[in-house]
């Protein structure tokens, strides 16, 4: 782990205590550079500048290298203010329409830390009963929310409101159901309502819920192509926080349900170690703690990946080939074409983003072309973004997903 990445810890685990760090030693300004730009992929710039700012080692560097990272900061607050104020009247116009909203994460989240406005939201999760969706709808668009797909068919269906801030990803269910990766997950949540809370007047899973959700969340994107470093956070301050109402042992049953304890077992050790994570506080029991794994390995790869795998373009294509492995498992079958499938994927895979194949499915070719297309024009653009590179990066990462216990070894 190099200088830089050590200073980003430190500086998430000090916000996480409400805390400033102290750093007096001279720290040499590509490490500056690189500190604000892992804040920057991974959201979390206003709560790392607000940190260090005024720190005895910045004090002895030359300030005006900050003076850019200062007024993005300034920014994302500001934005992000202005999404929460919008979405909190939104939430109430639903309820008292008679709709039954659970809102899952972000508020929900956001709200656990010291300064919540520090903490960014690209969207907030809204989850409604399927027969609510017409009238959900119909509330949105009143109040000026407008769908960014018109196939209602889809799990979620993501809403902006032009000239405003907030985005809606409004769901049917937590996780698409044609998924032969994660779409089982859904069968852990298929009575929470009967168990719903409300946190500062929001509607939302009672904590045994939605940790095990914050966990099949996070386990879904480290199938992907990897998550951020904010996705821990939220699961430390959340046990952190809840630790006490959280039954351990159901959510850890419910983790070796999808080969996931090991992957958990990682993310906790990371908190522990790096983010302030308390074993006594959250309650978290023996039976987790005797589930020893090397997190480091997880670690450079959630501090490599950003927010939800985005680091680059060629870390989000290598998703089919880590996907695919883990499809082709649960079937009880090797894949030894995984790499082969990444390319040509079927024509199910595809479905969410070329709607047309569902009514004909013959246009798998063409699919596949429009795909090759899009690639070479987003590769063009990002020179760390090739077709090489993703194989690369998701023949790595099938690696990581063997030593963690969600793939069988060779």
């Amino acid at each position: 782990m190099d200088n830089a990445c050590r200073l980003f810890l430190d500086a998430i685990g000090a916000a996480l205590k409400n805390e400033k760090v102290t750093w007096d030693q001279e720290i040499p300004q590509e490490d500056w550079v690189k500190l604000f730009e892992f804040a920057s992929i991974h959201r979390m710039l206003p709560m790392v500048y607000q940190t260090v700012v005024n720190c005895p080692a910045m004090q002895q560097s030359d300030r005006s290298l900050f003076s850019h990272f200062r007024m993005v900061a300034i920014q994302m607050v500001a934005i992000q203010t202005q999404k929460t104020a919008e979405f909190l009247p939104l939430i109430a116009e639903l309820r008292k329409e008679g709709i039954e909203p659970l809102v899952v994460k972000g508020i929900i989240c956001r709200r656990l830390y010291p300064n919540p406005d520090l903490r960014m939201s690209s969207d907030e999760d809204v989850l409604i009963p399927p027969d609510q969706f017409a009238a959900c709808h119909e509330v949105m668009t009143r109040l000026g929310m407008v769908p960014e797909s018109d196939d209602f068919e889809d799990y979620e269906i993501p809403y902006s409101r032009p000239g405003g801030a907030l985005y809606v990803e409004l769901h049917k269910s937590l996780f698409p159901d044609e998924s032969e990766a994660y779409g089982h997950f859904n069968r852990f949540f298929q009575d929470i309502r009967s168990r719903m809370v409300e946190v500062d007047g929001i509607p939302t899973m009672a904590p045994t819920d939605h940790m095990l959700y914050l966990l099949c969340h996070a386990f879904k994107h480290f199938l992907h192509s990897g998550f951020g470093i904010r996705q821990v956070c939220d699961l430390i301050l959340f046990a952190n926080r809840f630790g006490a109402e959280i039954d351990w042992l159901y959510v850890l049953e419910h983790c070796r349900m999808i080969r996931a304890e090991q992957f958990v077992a990682g993310l906790f050790r990371i908190g522990w170690k790096y983010l302030g994570f308390s074993l006594e506080q959250s309650r978290y029991p023996i039976q987790w703690q005797a589930i020893y794994v090397n997190e480091e390995p997880l670690l450079m790869d959630i501090l490599m990946s950003g927010v939800y795998g985005a680091a680059s373009m060629s870390r989000l294509h290598s998703s089919n080939i880590t996907l695919s492995a883990v499809s082709a498992q649960q079937k009880g079958r090797r894949n030894p074409n995984s790499i082969l499938k990444s390319l040509f994927p079927p024509a199910k895979d595809l479905e969410n983003r070329y709607p047309y194949l569902r009514k004909s499915p013959i246009l798998l070719p063409v699919a596949w072309t429009n795909r090759i297309i899009k690639f070479g024009r987003e590769s063009s653009d990002l020179p760390d973004s090739t077709a090489g590179d993703s194989l690369r990066i998701g023949s790595e990462r099938i690696e990581l997903l063997r030593k963690y216990g969600v793939l069988d070894k060779k």
